[in-house]
């Protein structure tokens, strides 16, 4: 009997998160001590897994930085999160290093295959063949994580690089406990991942069921290449046996990615964009990150509007919330791609005086017709589901880190052997100007496919700073729509006034020019909803939810973490520290 009762107990405990989950909060969420973030004296991680998030704290507790902290929270996140975390993908890290006093990113954005083409995904009547760019073997871009990771240890990293890779090993090999989120992943994507052996066999049991709430969950493969990765480096991914466990599969599945194209892969370090709003300055990922400059070109618009007196949640608000995005994302589609291979002009997209001349041209009191805007023209002088976390030390060391196997579980192709997901990533490129990818967003030249380029992506990796000192920072998942969500963290903390929890848990809105609709997650009244009807918008319910933050924030001597709810699992730990939580 007491058995069943504890076991009641934990069912319901996931069964209340997955509601939350499955349901965009109202303005403020009272679930708990969900309106106040986690607080602590000498650090914080918050992760889209908590075991994850714990892994990170673990790495602090024992003499880390936020650095190390970062990579073994990445590291672990391809254990507890399969459908995002990853080796078999890339993403974008930023750090702002105490010491230098400096903001620093990272791109490990995934690469083009040396022998990638413009049209290699167009069929004979030149129309965009979209099981190829997204299902098939041709889908994955070189990944990036196992290199970028190695490149911030290698810079700023303080403990040993296989200390970091400890805690993702236990995970795998040892198993971890199945929770709601990973059964209900599984069990809902159980029929695209079982058309590929491996990743059938990966994800679930010998006999072809899924697994459960409370399972063991065992991945000896992915221990084996993540200790093969802890004792020789990124050369076993990108040259050693891992490596051969890779190429064999892309020559089995018909795939461009073979040795050449593994052992030219490099991260970028690149130049972070910086911009201010309202006096704080707020810093962000560059191209190919599209994130970066668009959350500094929409500040900047909502700059010359009195965005606190609108009120959060107000048809006022999200209508000029909405008109920003449009602009934002007109400009996406002509001006943002790969820096190597195309001139961004990024000084313009975030300059003062072109967000003066944006917002102008807002009617507050009409929405415009996406097919009115286009992108802005330059001067004659002149990227569902992915995980982000968030990190801060003691020292002042931050990383804000976001990456992705673009879909959830990626292409749904496993490498036998190697215990990992394979990213479908080439479906970020523009595969031909003017057709929509996967998140219904338009591209041109600027982002098209070419051998050793880095696809255009949405993740926002951003840094808020108050007074030269890092106040807070933040990210989220959810493809295009990680842009408008990082934003209103923004905002929401700033104008409205709310702290990170709280932040988290407003109810959002997306638009993205094309498709012309206004995304709502329920929670605004229906009058707010009947004036934006008024004034023109297409207002739709949100498919799901929008986005799922994880930030970390330091204030007043203290650490705060706040774990977005949209999705069960997630965690905001700091190290042990007796007497520092609430």
């Amino acid at each position: 009997m007491i058995a069943r009762f504890l076991l009641a107990v934990v069912l319901s405990f996931f069964f209340q998160h997955a509601a939350l989950a499955q349901v965009a909060e109202n303005a403020v969420i009272r679930y708990g001590d969900l309106q106040h973030p986690v607080l602590g004296s000498s650090g914080m991680v918050a992760a889209q897994n908590r075991l994850s998030a714990e892994s990170g704290a673990r790495i602090l507790e024992i003499g880390g930085n936020a650095i190390d902290a970062a990579i073994a929270t990445g590291f672990s996140l391809a254990v507890t999160l399969p459908r995002a975390g990853n080796l078999g993908g890339g993403g974008f890290m930023l750090i702002h290093d105490a010491m230098s006093d400096e903001n620093i990113a990272i791109d490990y954005r995934e690469m083009a295959p040396q022998s990638a083409t413009r049209d290699m995904y167009l069929d004979e009547n030149g129309d965009v063949d979209t099981a190829r760019s997204r299902f098939s073997h041709l889908a994955a871009g070189v990944p990036g994580t196992v290199s970028g990771f190695y490149a911030a240890h290698q810079k700023f990293g303080r403990l040993e690089w296989k200390d970091l890779l400890q805690p993702a090993i236990e995970q795998a090999r040892n198993g971890i406990v199945v929770t709601y989120d990973l059964a209900e992943f599984l069990r809902g994507r159980q029929q695209r991942l079982c058309r590929n052996d491996a990743a059938c066999t990966y994800y679930y049991k010998a006999d072809g069921t899924a697994y459960v709430v409370g399972d063991l969950f065992i991945q000896k493969d992915l221990a084996k290449s993540l200790q093969l990765i802890a004792d020789q480096g990124p050369d076993a991914f990108y040259k050693g046996d891992i490596a051969d466990l890779i190429i064999a599969e892309m020559e089995r599945g018909g795939g461009l990615i073979d040795a050449a194209s593994l052992s030219a892969y490099k991260p970028v370090f690149r130049d972070a964009v910086v911009g201010t709003y309202r006096g704080y300055e707020v810093v962000s990922m560059p191209p190919p990150s599209s994130g970066g400059v668009h959350i500094l070109q929409m500040l900047n618009i909502l700059e010359s509007f009195p965005v606190a007196e609108l009120g959060a949640g107000s048809a006022d608000n999200i209508h000029l919330l909405a008109e920003v995005a449009r602009l934002a994302f007109a400009d996406r589609s002509k001006h943002l791609g790969d820096p190597d291979y195309y001139d961004v002009p990024i000084d313009w997209l975030i300059s003062k005086t072109y967000g003066e001349q944006l917002a102008a041209s807002i009617d507050m009191q009409k929405a415009r017709d996406s097919s009115d805007v286009a992108p802005g023209v330059l001067p004659a002088y002149e990227s569902e589901d992915t995980t982000h976390y968030s990190v801060m030390d003691k020292d002042g060391n931050v990383v804000s880190n976001t990456y992705t196997l673009n879909f959830s579980f990626g292409s749904g192709i496993a490498v036998p052997g190697a215990g990992f997901l394979l990213n479908n990533e080439m479906d970020d490129f523009s595969a031909k100007p003017g057709i929509m990818n996967a998140f219904g967003l338009l591209g041109g030249e600027a982002n098209s496919v070419a051998a050793g380029k880095r696809p255009l992506s949405s993740m926002t990796p951003a840094m808020v700073f108050t007074n030269g000192h890092p106040w807070f920072t933040t990210g989220s998942p959810g493809g295009s729509r990680i842009i408008t969500t990082v934003l209103q963290m923004i905002i929401n903390v700033i104008d409205h006034d709310m702290n990170l929890a709280e932040a988290a848990n407003a109810p959002r809105m997306h638009h993205q020019w094309y498709p012309d609709t206004l995304s709502l997650e329920s929670g605004f009244s229906p009058d707010t909803i009947r004036i934006l009807k008024d004034r023109g918008h297409n207002v739709q319910s949100a498919r799901g939810t929008i986005g799922n933050t994880q930030s970390v924030g330091f204030r007043n001597g203290l650490f705060r973490g706040a774990s977005d709810t949209r999705r069960p699992g997630a965690g905001s730990v700091a190290p042990a520290d007796p007497g520092s939580r609430e």
